[in-house]
């Protein structure tokens, strides 16, 4: 008989580990364990589908349980909750939610790809109908019901990282009386503080309400729903409330069969994606990242990262010794007409990693100066070693060009590229792309003069 591999989770990571343990082994037996009833959806297109632009959560699936079972014969198990794993003695502990049963399995390697969930804090009414976390496709859905049944005019959104921003823009489109909340000092903590302050500009252009430094202390309201947000220092009236203030990796299974976890509780992998129990491995939301600049295990859950970890996991699991290359924290957010993004290290993250670090900043034109559009100012910040030369990090907003610059700069921080190595990239120009010299080239001329 071939292996066994199974799978906990059939989200990006488990299902790509799952395809790519058949093209490796075409005999092996794979089951994907999934305690909800959907699989393989696009969770970053969430707030697309409660604002309309989506126009169908089925637009959202990859594929569908019945796919996967037929052309690649992976054995999806739905409604299938993964209680417990005995990494000894190589058996899970299975309750089938459908059912109430609870059964046990054997397996040869497993996977871990339990994905994060929603941070949900312990506040006074966090159960009141009309309180909402956006995580699944459930929760949209759910949001979506509320939405169409209720019809709210007032929202709070709590939290302003990626997910709230979205749905702030999302829920505007709607056309509701939007309010953004968070105990920080500023919008989208994992940007400097400048592009944040560009972030809260357009929210504000777009009629977005913004308090920032307030704390929330709960919700009240009664059997028909929130009525208030309670702050620290007062309310606010609201007829929806939207709780987004982050996501935390879904490690319990790991942590009670003793498996060693890592940053932010995730599940400590190796270069190959192994855990610390053998013939475990995990993946994608629940497990930690390598952070190529920082070289050392963090934890920056996004899609991307969790497919590319799925596939590699899969492949590792069905023999083969590919490592995981680790991640930059590249992202990109769209709210409203502007986008923002970031790769690498910011400008905090520099001050406290130790190193001699300096950034610039520069506003440049996304075309050539007498092209229509060059009145759209690009923002960058870019930072580097003042000793080695050596990119950093970025960070760029704009309404145009945001996205082809971050990848260059991406890429340019993966092959470890110095300011001045950037400067002598060899980039398009035409008149409606770019100006002779690029912004990012331009942006490396300053740090040229101050390192």
């Amino acid at each position: 008989m071939g292996k066994r591999y199974a799978i906990v989770g059939g989200d990006a990571a488990g299902m790509s580990a799952a395809t790519q343990i058949r093209r490796v082994d075409p005999q092996g037996e794979i089951v994907v364990w999934e305690k909800e009833g959907v699989i393989s959806y696009a969770q970053c297109g969430l707030p697309y589908y409660v604002g309309g632009v989506v126009s169908a959560p089925e637009r959202l699936l990859a594929r569908t349980a019945d796919e996967f079972r037929e052309r690649y014969r992976i054995d999806v198990r739905l409604h299938h909750e993964v209680l417990a794993i005995d990494p000894q003695g190589k058996r899970v502990r299975i309750l089938r939610r459908d059912t109430g049963e609870e059964i046990e399995e054997g397996y040869d390697v497993l996977l871990l790809a339990t994905g994060s969930a929603a941070v949900l804090p312990p506040w006074e009414g966090i159960d009141l109908p009309g309180v909402f976390p956006l995580k699944t496709l459930a929760d949209a859905e759910r949001l979506v019901a509320w939405l169409s049944r209720r019809n709210p005019k007032r929202v709070v959104i709590v939290g302003g990282g990626y997910i709230g921003l979205e749905a702030a823009e999302a829920l505007v489109h709607r056309g509701l009386s939007v309010t953004v909340v968070d105990v920080a000092p500023q919008l989208i903590p994992s940007f400097d503080r400048p592009i944040a302050e560009l972030v809260r500009q357009e929210l504000e252009r777009h009629g977005v309400e913004v308090r920032l430094e307030e704390r929330v202390r709960g919700f009240s309201g009664d059997s028909a729903g929130v009525r208030e947000v309670l702050l620290e220092g007062g309310s606010l009236a609201a007829d929806l409330v939207l709780v987004a203030v982050g996501v935390r990796p879904v490690s319990e299974l790991a942590r009670a069969a003793g498996i060693e976890l890592g940053p932010r509780g995730a599940v400590l992998v190796d270069e190959y994606l192994r855990t610390s129990a053998p013939d475990v491995y995990a993946a994608g939301d629940c497990a930690t990242h390598f952070h190529r600049i920082k070289n050392a295990p963090d934890y920056i859950p996004l899609g991307t990262t969790a497919n590319k970890q799925g596939r590699i996991a899969g492949a590792n699991m069905a023999g083969a010794q590919i490592p995981f290359a680790g991640v930059l924290g590249t992202a990109i957010v769209k709210v409203f007409d502007l986008a923002i993004a970031r790769t690498g290290l910011g400008e905090e993250e520099c001050r406290t990693s130790g190193r001699t670090c300096e950034t610039v900043a520069i506003q440049a034109r996304p075309v050539s100066h007498y092209y229509p559009g060059a009145e759209d100012a690009l923002t960058l910040r870019i930072t580097f070693d003042l000793k080695t030369r050596a990119l950093l990090g970025g960070q760029i907003a704009g309404r145009r060009g945001v996205d082809k610059r971050i990848d260059v700069l991406a890429t340019a921080l993966y092959a470890g590229l110095t300011i001045d190595e950037l400067q002598a990239l060899d980039l398009a120009y035409a008149p409606p792309f770019n100006g002779v010299w690029d912004p990012l080239q331009q942006a490396s001329t300053v740090a040229q003069k101050k390192a």
